[in-house]
Order: C-alpha cells, then structure tokens, then sequence
C-alpha cells in the first residue's frame, strides 16, 4: 500500500479528541499516556474517564471503580456546550455498556477520526476487569474504524482465533490483517509482533489496498519490558496522524517514540515497575508540527 494520509492538519489549527479512556493514578498508561502525549502532538484533549483506577491491572493491589454511570450526562453537557470532535480515539472500557457510548460520540460528531485501540489484554490473557461480554462488545467499534489499533491478543479476540504466540509467518500476518479488514475497518496497525530476531514488527494494512499489500515497520527490540508501551504506541500514533502525517509514517513515529522512551525509563528507579517514562521524548512529537 501506499501511504494514506487521514487528516489533513492548518498547523495554526489545534484539533480536539476525546480521548475515551480509564485514568490510573500510578502506572502510566491509558489517559495519565494519552493526555500529554497527545497535548504534545498539538491537539486539545478531551478525557472521557471509561474508569478510576489507583494503578494498573499488572499490579498486585488496585482498586477499580466503574464510571458507565455518569457518562450519559458527561456526554450530555458537551452536546449542550456545543463542543466539537475532531477525533474520537478509544482505549479501555470499564462496561460493556460504554460501546454504545462511543457509538454515540460517532452519531454526535460524523466528521471525526474514529481512532480505535481495543484495549482487551496482551501475552494471550485478557487483562482481569475484562469479560467475554465486553470484549464482544468491543468488536463493534471496528467496523467503520478509521485506524484499529490491536496488538496480538485483541487482534485473536477480535477475530475470534486462538492466541497463536507471537511468531507469525508472513502468511499468517497477512490473512489475520485481512480478517480485521474484514470486521469493517477501513485501517489495521497490527503492533509489537516478535519474530525473534532483534525486531519489534508493527504492520499497517488498508482495506483499499488489501492485506496482501501490507507495510511492515520494523524497530530495534529492547532486552526488557515496561508496562505502558501500547497505550503510549497508540496515543503517539493518533497524534501523529492529527498533525497531518500518514498513517504509516505516524506508526513509524510511534514506533521510535516508544523505543526512545523505554531507554529513558531504564535509567529511573526501579523501572521496570513504574510504567514508560515519555516525558523527556515528547519533543520529539511536539516538532511533528510545524
């Protein structure tokens, strides 16, 4: 495939999304990611808080707490206040119940992107909040999906196949691309596949072009793992592709950002419990702007 370009960004124009999203207080993932990375890439974020979390599910002790139940007047009071959409980027869902929020926030603001990361678990488990109901659920948002976000597991899920480990072939990459395509996305990023040759592989295939025509991008794999990684991918990815960059190039940027920050993180203490450490490599998204 060629590149495709799904937002063509005034660089004196600052783009709003909701970002739809659980908050954990320690961990840095979901919106404690998704807020300055994509502040950085030059966009107006707008939080919908899916759930409240003390720390993420990794950890031994959290707490959680459900918020399905004051998001329909939370949405209610932006219909009033006639805020705009120019994307509407989702991630982890605290119910069931929140994809017809979402669905929602499509009807409300047709124009926006419809940014889907379809957070369901990693390493072939779902995380524990998640159940069998959610994750079906979660399969509606890709149909219509500007850009689906999956990594292996939610790919599995997704598509209903088994977890096949993470060394696909590329035949097996290409048929489970053209199986997400087939769900109605109009963009697949296929993340963090490992082929056990240094490389970290994320894939991007188009409906327009066909899976078979897939772009693979490939990054150095770093020799340890830090929590966090997905969400700040995928939120460095959406604000790549509102500052007016393809949807190849943003994965490609997301790419080196995550790489970029996971070095960073290896010097803080204790860090491979703390989550990725970003904050020194935003700038490397605050220039995609210009």
């Amino acid at each position: 495939m060629t590149d495709v370009t799904l937002y063509d960004r005034d660089p004196l124009y600052i783009p709003r999304v909701a970002a739809v999203h659980d908050m954990c207080g320690y961990g840095k993932c979901s919106l404690t990611a998704a807020i300055p990375i994509l502040s950085a890439a030059g966009c107006d974020v707008c939080p919908v808080p899916t759930a409240l979390f003390s720390a993420h599910t990794r950890y031994e002790v959290f707490t959680f707490h459900d918020t399905t139940e004051i998001l329909p007047g939370y949405l209610d009071a932006w219909r009033k206040e006639n805020v705009d959409l120019d994307g509407v980027y989702s991630g982890f869902l605290g119910s069931a119940e929140q994809v017809a929020l979402i669905q929602r926030l499509y009807r409300e603001y047709p124009k926006a992107l419809r940014l889907v990361d379809p957070v369901m678990g990693d390493a072939g488990q779902m995380y524990p909040t998640y159940t069998p109901e959610l994750c079906d659920a979660m399969g509606a948002l890709a149909d219509g999906a500007d850009v689906l976000m999956p990594n292996l597991t939610e790919a599995s899920i997704l598509t209903k196949r088994d977890y096949p480990g993470q060394d696909l072939n590329d035949a097996a990459v290409t048929d489970l691309l053209d199986a997400l395509l087939k769900l109605g996305a109009k963009n697949v990023v296929l993340k963090g596949i490992d082929h056990g040759d240094g490389k970290i592989v994320n894939y991007v295939a188009s409906a327009e072009t066909g899976a078979e025509n897939k772009i693979e991008l490939a990054h150095e794999k770093l020799p340890y793992m830090i929590h966090g990684t997905g969400d700040a991918f995928a939120s460095a990815l959406c604000g790549a592709v509102l500052a007016g960059r393809g949807l190849a190039e943003s994965a490609r940027i997301a790419g080196e950002f995550v790489r970029h920050s996971m070095e960073s993180t290896r010097h803080q203490p204790n860090f491979e419990e703390r989550g990725v450490s970003f904050e020194l490599n935003l700038g490397e998204l605050t220039g995609l702007v210009k």
